[in-house]
């Protein structure tokens, strides 16, 4: 089985001590590629030298984080858009909104992202879009930027049926699907039912959202057998089938402009 985790943090200190045996054990299940998503302008230095140490199986992406977006976000754009145009990377990413945590700074949230998305324009990239508790104001300035050539995937999708329409609506998005579909409360699993196999690409968000059974310890790619299987109930297919389309769906969408097998060198 092929599979590939479009979006994974495994250049974070959390995976400072057995790197090596998490991507051992991520081969072992089949994953083939896994794609590492930016947080800001102090965490490219530790993304560059992940990559570097498997460069054929990490692939980098560029972005900031709506969490990490200060009040000198501009200056903070500055530094990362310089090493977007300095290295390649596969998408603009990890962008968006997040409003769990802090609804006072969504002005300048909503700036950074608009700026980044104008970067994915610019570049003919895929975005990686993080919008917890913020889906309407994430699409709001997805269609103020440009909806028909803007593409790429709502990362740890975990919104209402609602939602869901309105993000197929877009046409151009895929849903990123990670450990939450296991959580017995999410309700994940139902909402699923109305959204095509087509439209899915799996993650794992490692470190964070490990699936069940390991949920509250920290995740790691090899980890995506157990959202296969999931995935595997609700939709009534093998996890052979399950890998194959999702993986087809993550090469459709990351590897138009950037063939997603070909090593980047940053």
């Amino acid at each position: 089985m092929r599979i590939v985790d479009t979006h994974a943090h495994l250049y974070l200190e959390d995976f400072d001590n057995d790197l090596d045996d998490v991507v051992a054990e991520a081969k072992s299940i089949g994953v083939e590629k896994v794609l590492l998503p930016n947080i800001d302008e102090t965490s490219i230095a530790n993304l560059k030298q992940t990559v570097e140490r498997y460069p054929s199986f990490f692939i980098p992406m560029m972005g900031l984080h709506p969490t990490n977006v200060t009040e000198d976000w501009e200056q903070q754009l500055e530094i990362i858009y310089n090493e977007l145009n300095r290295s390649e990377y596969i998408a603009v990413g990890e962008i968006g909104i997040d409003l769990y945590w802090d609804k006072s700074s969504l002005q300048r949230q909503t700036a950074a992202f608009e700026r980044q998305l104008g970067w994915s324009l610019e570049k003919k990239l895929p975005v990686a879009i993080h919008s917890r508790d913020a889906i309407p104001e994430v699409i709001r300035s997805i269609k103020n930027t440009g909806e028909k050539k803007l593409f790429g995937v709502f990362h740890s999708f975990g919104g209402s049926v609602d939602e869901l329409e309105e993000i197929l609506e877009l046409e151009n998005f895929y849903i990123g699907i990670n450990g939450v579909v296991t959580f017995k409360k999410s309700g994940l699993a139902e909402t699923l039912s109305n959204c095509s196999l087509e439209k899915i690409i799996l993650e794992t968000d490692s470190p964070y959202l490990a699936p069940s059974p390991y949920r509250g310890k920290r995740n790691e790619p090899a980890y995506l057998s157990e959202i296969i299987k999931k995935l595997s109930e609700i939709y009534g297919k093998t996890e052979e089938e399950i890998g194959e389309i999702t993986t087809k769906n993550a090469y459709r969408l990351f590897g138009s402009n950037s063939p997603l097998s070909s090593p980047k060198q940053i």
